[in-house]
């Protein structure tokens, strides 16, 4: 990863700074609701049914938000776009906080929602290009990092909120800040440029995804961003809620164990990338479902006490963070140029658009078996799905991406959809 920094084009390391702060303060943004969720369950006595549908409405919003911007980063651009979408998703995370109710609140996350899918799609594929294949999987897995790191903002910003605020106006705060990654789009704007390889690409439409040669890496590419999702986010929406009410821990509590989460994430990230680049993009991401299964089970399941549970999520970050770390350098080697917005779009955000249905399913099935069972059924079936469809799709790591001006939609990507 630094080697490939200081060898990198001016252009390229602020293409890299771009999308890594793009994507932890998206991350900042969109964690605010799961740490601010147990305040509104009391003030507006929501029942976790409805906070699970707040959930899954944002996600569904994200992956269409996700889908579209990367379509059309392939027509109009990748940083046209993710200028758009930061843009896009700070406004709306400010507007949350004048939320008056279950379904202004409804209303204004789902326009979060769109901003938050669009920069990944926008960001990763920008900086995919920009990366040759020796640094592609851990320079990714670096950018995708900046969502612990965002997150981690975020616990900042929570603890300090509900300190020197009252809950009914320390929630809406939290919020507001979330305006600060619009300062992000004057950085991009004076300094980053799309890469060569897009610039070269031949014109396609983003229906080519489907074309026999490219339909089968579409369709498991797609299940493994549902598995991938819908085990993130079974587990991570009601993990503060399952620390406060589960657990009984106060808010001091609850962010000592989500420091730890955090942390562990970060470093999974960041090796996962890594080992990505050593071993190969499907058996990292092989790997690391099968561990994050094996993690989720004392940490949600066993009778531990308060200090066996914050050594058990550590593992619990670590791992989950894997799969989502190796799926960027993955998603943009499976698609050629023309069609890689919109290919490694599809693949992440058809798999949130079917996963937002695991919050909402989370929160109502906790009524009847209890949240952390509930939290375990849903997160443990979609990590088997992630292992299955992973196991199904090429390995991609020494192929690179193909060039636009020599490979445009033909045989290459052709043999690599029928391995």
């Amino acid at each position: 990863m630094y080697g490939w920094f200081r060898a990198a084009p001016p252009a390229g390391r602020r293409a890299f700074v771009a999308t890594f702060g793009g994507w932890a303060l998206e991350a900042a943004d969109a964690q605010i609701f799961g740490l601010v969720l147990p305040t509104l369950l009391a003030l507006w006595h929501l029942s976790e049914g409805q906070a699970g549908l707040l959930a899954s409405a944002t996600l569904i919003c994200t992956a269409v938000g996700g889908w579209l911007a990367g379509i059309a980063s392939d027509r109009w651009g990748r940083v046209r776009v993710l200028q758009v979408t930061i843009a896009w998703y700070a406004v709306a995370t400010a507007l949350v906080g004048f939320a008056g109710g279950f379904e202004s609140l409804l209303v204004t996350r789902c326009l979060q929602g769109f901003g938050f899918g669009g920069e990944w799609a926008a960001g990763a594929v920008l900086m995919s290009e920009y990366v040759g294949r020796r640094y592609r999987g851990r320079v990714l897995g670096a950018v995708q990092s900046g969502w612990a790191v965002g997150w981690g903002l975020a616990l900042v910003a929570y603890s300090i909120a509900f300190a020197v605020l009252p809950p009914t106006w320390a929630w809406r705060a939290m919020f507001w800040l979330g305006v600060l990654p619009a300062l992000l789009v004057v950085l991009i704007r004076r300094g980053v440029s799309d890469p060569p390889v897009y610039r070269r690409r031949k014109t396609a439409s983003w229906a080519e995804i489907f074309r026999p040669g490219l339909v089968r890496v579409t369709v498991f590419g797609a299940l493994l961003g549902l598995g991938s999702h819908g085990g993130y986010y079974a587990l991570t929406t009601f993990l503060p809620t399952f620390l406060r009410k589960t657990r009984g821990l106060t808010v001091l509590g609850t962010t000592g164990y989500l420091a730890v989460f955090i942390t562990a994430s970060f470093l999974g990230y960041v090796v996962s990338g890594i080992m990505s680049d050593r071993v190969g993009r499907r058996t990292n991401i092989i790997g690391f479902a099968v561990l994050c299964l094996v993690s989720l089970v004392p940490f949600l399941l066993l009778p531990l006490n308060n200090t066996a549970m914050l050594v058990a999520s550590a593992p619990l970050g670590f791992f989950s963070a894997g799969i989502p770390g190796g799926l960027g350098a993955l998603f943009a080697e499976l698609f050629p140029t023309e069609v890689r917005g919109g290919g490694q779009g599809f693949c992440y955000n058809l798999g949130r658009i079917v996963s937002a249905a695991f919050p909402a399913a989370v929160g109502f099935l906790s009524a009847q078996i209890g949240l952390a069972t509930s939290i375990a059924v849903f997160a443990g079936a979609a990590y088997l799905l992630a292992i299955v469809a992973a196991s199904s799709l090429p390995e991609t790591r020494a192929d690179g991406l193909p060039d636009a001006s020599t490979t445009p939609l033909r045989a290459d990507t052709s043999r690599k959809g029928a391995r």
